[in-house]
């Protein structure tokens, strides 16, 4: 998992909400040294302290590591499953051809390499 971006994305949503880093910290009951680590990504969090943050910058778990995670070919199948259930039958219909197009252009300009 990448901290980093992990903390990037909680500072992101902290100063949407105007928050300082003392009064976020003191809303999930941890110090604010902690809180500014966990931001630079020097400091890794428990469960428990990720979900209270999530909480209370009212945003998802989900969200918050949408970053951080590493990304594989089940990451991003699962991404596409789950844009195409959004949709109406018409419209998954038209993705699916939209998407068959672009991997015959694609397998086209492959084979000319």
């Amino acid at each position: 998992m990448n901290y980093e971006l992990l903390g990037s994305r909680l500072k992101q949503e902290r100063l949407k909400m105007n928050l300082t880093q003392e009064k976020l910290a003191e809303k999930v009951e941890v110090s604010h040294a902690y809180i500014g680590q966990i931001e630079r990504g020097e400091r890794s969090l428990t469960l428990d302290t990720l979900v209270r943050l999530a909480n209370c910058l009212g945003v998802t778990v989900d969200y918050l590591l949408s970053d951080a995670l590493e990304k594989n070919g089940h990451y991003y199948m699962d991404k596409v499953t789950q844009l195409m259930q959004e949709r109406s039958p018409d419209e998954q219909q038209l993705i699916y051809e939209v998407l068959d197009l672009m991997f015959t252009r694609l397998d086209k300009m492959n084979s000319k390499e």
